[in-house]
C-alpha cells in the first residue's frame, strides 16, 4: 500500500481564509472561502505544513496584492485525461484575458464539447493557480464559479478587466 503524505494549511487573504493542500510533490487543492470541495472534507485544515504550502501562500498574496501576474509552482494533479487537458488550456490563459468554454472546446479538437469543458473547470482544484475565473460564456457573459460570481469578477477586475455584469 501506498502513503502519501498530505499537508494543507490556511492563510488569510483579501478574499477570506484559502485553505491549502499539498502532497510530497505538489500542489493539490486550493478551497476558497464560501466553498466546499467534497474530495478534500476528509483532510484536515493546517495538517502540517511544507515547503510547497509555503510558496503558494506567497505567490497567492502577491498575486491578490497585484504584483504577480503568473503562477510558478509545482502542481500534482490527479484527474481523467480530458480535464487534465482542459485544465492545462485554462492554465494557457494569460492574465488579464478571458476566453470562452466553446474556445477551449475548440483548442482541444472537441468543438462540441463546451459544456464538458464546463464541468472540467467547475471540478478545478486549483482555482486561482488554474484560471478559471478567466473562463467565461460564449456571449462574453459572466457563468460559475466555485467561489461565486461575487469572487470571479474581483478576480478579474484585480487583473485589469471590467466584467459583464
Amino acid at each position: 500500500m501506498i502513503t502519501v503524505n498530505i499537508y494543507s494549511s490556511s492563510i488569510d487573504t483579501p478574499l477570506g481564509r484559502v485553505t491549502l493542500f499539498a502532497d510530497g510533490r505538489g500542489l493539490t487543492g486550493i478551497v476558497l472561502p464560501g466553498t466546499e470541495r467534497r474530495e478534500l472534507s476528509s483532510w484536515y485544515p493546517d495538517a502540517g505544513r511544507n515547503q510547497i504550502l509555503d510558496e503558494a501562500a506567497r505567490q497567492i498574496m502577491e498575486y491578490l496584492d497585484g504584483r504577480r501576474t503568473v503562477f510558478s509552482l509545482p502542481l500534482s494533479l490527479t484527474g481523467t485525461p480530458f480535464r487534465l487537458r482542459v485544465w492545462e488550456e485554462i492554465g494557457k490563459i494569460p492574465y488579464g484575458r478571458t476566453a470562452s468554454y466553446r474556445d477551449i472546446a475548440l483548442r482541444l479538437g472537441h468543438r462540441n464539447k463546451a459544456r464538458a469543458v464546463g464541468g472540467a473547470a467547475n471540478a478545478n482544484p486549483l482555482p486561482l493557480i488554474i484560471p478559471c475565473h478567466r473562463v467565461i460564456g460564449a456571449d462574453g457573459n459572466l457563468t460559475g464559479f466555485a467561489g461565486g460570481l461575487g469572487m470571479k469578477k474581483k478576480l478579474l477586475r484585480l487583473e485589469g478587466m471590467d466584467p459583464v455584469p
